[in-house]
């Protein structure tokens, strides 16, 4: 392990996130309704913590080694998921604990969005701000944004890419080298954000509601300024907009790229991850707005497409959002977009979940071992838009589920065995594992009441999901640490 570039890059980047608490700072001053005190002496405590890291190793250069890499990622998350959180704690107007300004400040910056506050309506407009704002620097990973700039200063980002991206191929480049990578998916997010807010606005919301909610839409985080989220705005056009952004931001951002690129939207039809991704959209929606319409849920099929399409699009991108109590429906459906955010969107997007190229994967891998029962001899590669898949990259897939179903299980049962009962256990498991935020049971509204253990459990399922399993785990082994 080279500790002092470790030190270095974990100052580096505590001081670029102590510059982003400036907006909380301004929205503070121009509302006048508290939270200038917290994000002050935050961002001076955060500033002098990364000067004090960085500057006795400022002149040292090293490479980034990949276990430094996959270490840099966890230390950077867990530091800033903990730095995140003051604010949150210090404010008075906020009553939070310790505990529960944690699980706020690692549910923002994950894209979680599971929250254990109420009263979001009176909060100050800092406060909202701040934890919008964590969601959007954290939907494509600070640590991208970061790649960008560290080159500049004299150190490889490689490695940080690749322990930062989803998905199951992390070396694929949409340009030629890495801070330039990071740089072109900035630019499509940060050209998404604004589009996204300005149509907001458009449709009704103010500058404030329409700049918070378009960061929670393209980060696909689900957190909102109101308790009753998008529904609070009862507007069809905000829904719609909603919907469409939401769809946008769970395709692969080099996706985007190659059609900005191209002008031409032919990229994506020739995707077989993102054909998958909207035909499973398209089914899922199907089957809810009938059901929901069949089973006298809504008295028109007007209401049960606007419901429908609405949750299962949230729930489907593991965005979160509401403009219903969707676990108030018939028991059938909450459990269907449950499962659905365990596929969650494409590789290389904002969303949570396992991502839909495992899946597509998976599924070919299972119609392959179904064929060599027919024929044991032959040779039958998985092939993908005509391309053989490497068998390391099928191991990879089938590895990551097995590890992800032993660690869920492991989860839930510990969250069973502090007095959780079985539906809520695993909704909530499901929900921070899947970066999804809002569960059923007593977690259908928020997570306040879970205790104080649980909610630590949870936080560390939230990271788990975040940095998919296998960038957190493999800091357990031992061989990680050996010399």
């Amino acid at each position: 392990m080279h500790s002092k570039i470790i030190s270095k890059v974990i100052g580096l980047l505590l001081m670029i996130f102590s510059l982003s608490l400036v907006p909380p700072v301004m929205i503070s001053l121009i509302y006048q309704d508290g939270g200038l005190t917290a994000f002050l002496s935050v961002m001076l405590g955060i500033l002098l913590l990364g000067s004090l890291m960085w500057w006795p190793v400022r002149n040292y250069k090293q490479e980034l080694k990949v276990r430094d890499g996959f270490l840099v990622v966890v230390l950077f998350w867990t530091v800033l998921g903990f730095a995140g959180a003051l604010p949150l704690y210090i404010e008075t107007e906020v009553p939070l604990s310790l505990t529960d300004a944690i699980f706020e400040s690692f549910s923002g910056l994950t894209t979680t969005g599971a929250t254990v506050l109420s009263g979001l309506d009176s909060m100050p407009h800092a406060i909202l701000w701040y934890r919008q704002q964590l969601q959007w620097m954290g939907g494509l990973g600070i640590i991208v944004l970061a790649v960008a700039v560290l080159p500049i200063l004299g150190i490889g980002g490689m490695q940080l890419y690749r322990a930062e991206m989803p998905g199951p191929v992390k070396d694929s480049k949409i340009a030629p080298r890495i801070s330039e990578t990071a740089k072109a998916l900035w630019y499509i997010y940060l050209g998404l954000t604004i589009t996204c807010a300005v149509a907001y606005w458009m449709a009704g919301m103010n500058w404030f509601d329409a700049f918070s909610h378009s960061f929670s839409t393209v980060a696909i985080g689900g957190f909102s300024t109101h308790d009753a989220s998008i529904g609070h705005f009862d507007s069809i056009a905000i829904e719609a907009i909603a919907v469409f952004f939401m769809f946008l931001a769970g395709i692969n951002f080099a996706l985007h790229f190659t059609a900005f690129r191209n002008l031409s939207g032919k990229h994506y039809y020739r995707d077989p991850e993102f054909k998958v991704y909207a035909a499973l959209l398209i089914l899922a929606t199907t089957v809810v707005v009938s059901y929901l319409y069949l089973q006298n849920v809504y008295s028109t099929w007007e209401e049960a497409f606007r419901y429908g399409v609405f949750q299962t699009v949230s729930i489907a991108t593991t965005t979160g959002f509401a403009n219903a109590d969707f676990a108030a429906w018939p028991s059938f459906l909450p459990v269907l977009l449950i499962f659905m955010s365990f596929i969650g969107g494409s590789a290389g997007s904002t969303a949570g979940g396992m991502k839909v190229i495992r899946f597509v994967l998976l599924f070919k891998q299972g119609l392959r071992e179904l064929k060599s029962l027919l024929h044991p001899n032959a040779i039958l590669p998985v092939k993908l838009a005509n391309k053989t898949i490497p068998e390391k990259v099928m191991t990879a897939v089938w590895g990551f589920l097995a590890v992800y179903v032993f660690s869920f299980a492991v989860i839930m049962l510990a969250v069973m065995a502090l007095g959780v009962d079985q539906v809520t256990a695993f909704s909530a498991v499901a929900a921070m594992m899947n970066n999804l935020g809002p569960g059923l049971g007593e977690v259908a509204a928020n997570f306040s009441t879970m205790s104080d253990p649980v909610k630590w459990i949870l936080t560390f399922a939230m990271l788990l999901g975040r940095l998919e399993i296998f960038t957190l785990l493999v800091l357990f082994t031992a061989a990680f640490w050996r010399s």
